[in-house]
């Protein structure tokens, strides 16, 4: 199993019919603060769940990060590109925002292969919680029966060490 796959994080969604081949595809739409750029994910997020790190502390300007990870194939930008923004402070977080009002868009995680679209930027998508990253470092302890992890889970690179609530 990967880390994120959890019984918690599995979505019931709204759907819409691909006319090409027939398929049930879920397709959620968002945007920055101002609208200018806009974006689309499509299928179902990898996980969801709580990141306490303070880079996403100060990055989302808040006490916690609420992230959805997707596979990079099924986030797309559908409307100004040319107002994207990109801030690399480590090589594992490129993180998206728009230049025209500092909206935070996304996160691209190259080392593991996904792409954190806030949850806050895709208000469509019913945000279900599977699990919390690098809890030793919260601000805002949370008692919602989740796995807590010290960090990361062993099979994103992490101790895999779960603390309690």
């Amino acid at each position: 199993m990967r880390f994120w796959e959890n019984e918690g994080s599995m979505l019931i969604s709204p759907h819409y019919f691909s006319k090409k081949s027939g398929d049930v595809m879920s397709v959620y739409t968002g945007n920055c603060f101002c609208g200018s750029v806009e974006i689309e994910v499509s299928g179902e997020p990898e996980a969801m769940g709580y990141c306490h790190c303070e880079s996403c502390r100060k990055w989302s300007a808040g006490p916690v990060n609420a992230f959805s990870l997707w596979k990079p194939e099924s986030v797309k930008v559908t409307k100004g590109s040319e107002k994207i923004g990109h801030f690399m402070k480590t090589e594992t977080s490129n993180r998206i925002f728009c230049t025209e009002c500092g909206g935070h868009i996304m996160t691209e995680h190259p080392t593991w292969g996904v792409t954190d679209v806030y949850a806050a930027t895709i208000p469509s998508l019913v945000f279900k919680p599977g699990l919390h990253v690098n809890y030793e470092d919260t601000v805002l302890p949370m008692h919602d029966g989740l796995t807590k992890f010290k960090d990361m889970p062993a099979e994103a690179g992490g101790s895999g060490v779960e603390l309690p609530e």
